[in-house]
C-alpha cells in the first residue's frame, strides 16, 4: 500500500491506495503546514511542520495527528527532515526540525526532547541572509542529513547560503565560492556517495566533493532557472526531476503563476528535458514540490494546485491520480510532499 502525505497551504491531505482506488482525508485545516517527513525506520511514523503551530506528529501512518511538545516558543516551523540512516532512542532515527528565525532543533527520541543548534548563525555569511517577503529575517529553507554518512549536514538558508556540517551540527563550514546562494532543495542519494543536487532561486547546481566544490548545470532551462523542487531516481542518481519557472513571481504567484517541470534522462545526459505528456498546463499551475518512491524504481509524484500526478517511466509521461480535487485547492500553494510503500 502506497501512502501519500500533501501539505497545501492550510491544509494537509493523507491519501492511502486501496484495491478500489486512493481514499482521502483531510488534516489540520486551517493551519498553515509547511513541511513533512517519514521515518525510515518507524512505518507509521511522520511529522508534520506548520508556520504558525508548530510540529505534529502521527503514529498510524497520518490517520490521527497529534502536537509535539518543543523546548522554543517558536513555533514557525520552515523545514523538517530525519535522518535516513542515523538512528536515536526508541527505534526512531534522528529528527531535525528549522524555523524562522534561522535555527535548528534536533531530536533523538522521536520529538519528547530537543537539543537546539544555532552555531551557524555566527557564521561570517550569516550577515547577509535575507528573505526577500520578509527581509529582515531569514529562515532555514531545508535540512538534508547525508545519505550514506552519518554526521553530514546540508542546511539550506533562505536566501543567502548552502551550509554544511560534518559532525552533526557541532561545527559549520560556510557557502563557498561560485555555490548556490538561494538553495530551496538540496538531495542526496545513496548511491553517489558525495554527491549534492540543489534546486536554487539561481538555478541548478551539482557537487561531487560533499559541497566543497560546485558546478552550475542548466542547460535546456533557457529562461526558467528559477527552481523551487528535485526529485531523484531513487535507484539511479542520473535521472532527476526539476520544477522551475522564469521567475519567483511567476512560479509562486497564486493568480497567475506559470510553472514548468523538467528532467534529465537516465543515462547521464547533462541537458534538461522540458516534460509536457500528462502534466497540466504551465499557465495557471503554481510551480510543484517533487518527489521520488524510496522504494520503487524509476517512480516521481508531483504536487500542485491542479492536482497530485505520478509518474512510472523516470519522469517521461505523468498521470493525474483520481482524487476529488475541490475548487478551494486550486488557490492553494504546495508546500510538502511524503510517499510511504
Amino acid at each position: 500500500m502506497t501512502t501519500i502525505l500533501a501539505s497545501m497551504q492550510n491544509l494537509l491531505l493523507v491519501l492511502d491506495s486501496t484495491k478500489d482506488g486512493w481514499r482521502i482525508h483531510e488534516h489540520l485545516k486551517q493551519y498553515k503546514p509547511s513541511s513533512i517527513a517519514t521515518d525510515p525506520q518507524h512505518s507509521d511514523r511522520a511529522y508534520c511542520g506548520t508556520f504558525d503551530a508548530g510540529l505534529w506528529k502521527t503514529n498510524d501512518s497520518g490517520q490521527t495527528w497529534e502536537k509535539t511538545f518543543l523546548t522554543t516558543s517558536n513555533s514557525n516551523i520552515t523545514s523538517v527532515s530525519v535522518n535516513p540512516i542515523e538512528k536515536g532512542e526508541e527505534g526512531f532515527n534522528k529528527l531535525y526540525i528549522g524555523t524562522e528565525p534561522s535555527v535548528i532543533y534536533s531530536s533523538s527520541d522521536g520529538g519528547q526532547t530537543w537539543k537546539k543548534i544555532d552555531e551557524f548563525n555566527r557564521l561570517e555569511s550569516s550577515s547577509t541572509w535575507s528573505f526577500p517577503p520578509r527581509p529582515s529575517t531569514n529562515h532555514v529553507r531545508w535540512i538534508e542529513p547525508d545519505a550514506n554518512r552519518e554526521g553530514y549536514l546540508f542546511v539550506a538558508i533562505e536566501a543567502g547560503a548552502l551550509i554544511k556540517s560534518f559532525d552533526g551540527g557541532i561545527t559549520w563550514k560556510d557557502r563557498v565560492e561560485n555555490a548556490p546562494y538561494d538553495t530551496h532543495t538540496v538531495s542526496t542519494h545513496l548511491k553517489a556517495p558525495g554527491s549534492l543536487y540543489s534546486a536554487a532561486g539561481d538555478g541548478y547546481f551539482e557537487s561531487q566533493d560533499y559541497g566543497m566544490t560546485w558546478k552550475k548545470s542548466d542547460e535546456g532551462l533557457g529562461e526558467h532557472t528559477y527552481l523551487v523542487s528535485i526529485a531523484v531516481n531513487s535507484d539511479n542518481s542520473h535521472n532527476k526531476v526539476v520544477s522551475a519557472a522564469s521567475n519567483a513571481l511567476k512560479a509562486h504567484n497564486r493568480k497567475d503563476p506559470e510553472s514548468f517541470l523538467y528532467r534529465r534522462s537516465t543515462d547521464g545526459n547533462e541537458i534538461w528535458e522540458l516534460v509536457t505528456d500528462g502534466v497540466p498546463e504551465s499557465k495557471r499551475t503554481i510551480v510543484s514540490i517533487l518527489k521520488s518512491n524510496p522504494k520503487i524504481k524509476d517512480e516521481f509524484y508531483c504536487l500542485n494546485n491542479r492536482g497530485i500526478y505520478r509518474s512510472n517511466n523516470s519522469g517521461i509521461s505523468w498521470e493525474r491520480l483520481e482524487i476529488p480535487w475541490p475548487k478551494e485547492y486550486h488557490l492553494q500553494h504546495p508546500f510538502g510532499l511524503a510517499i510511504r510503500e
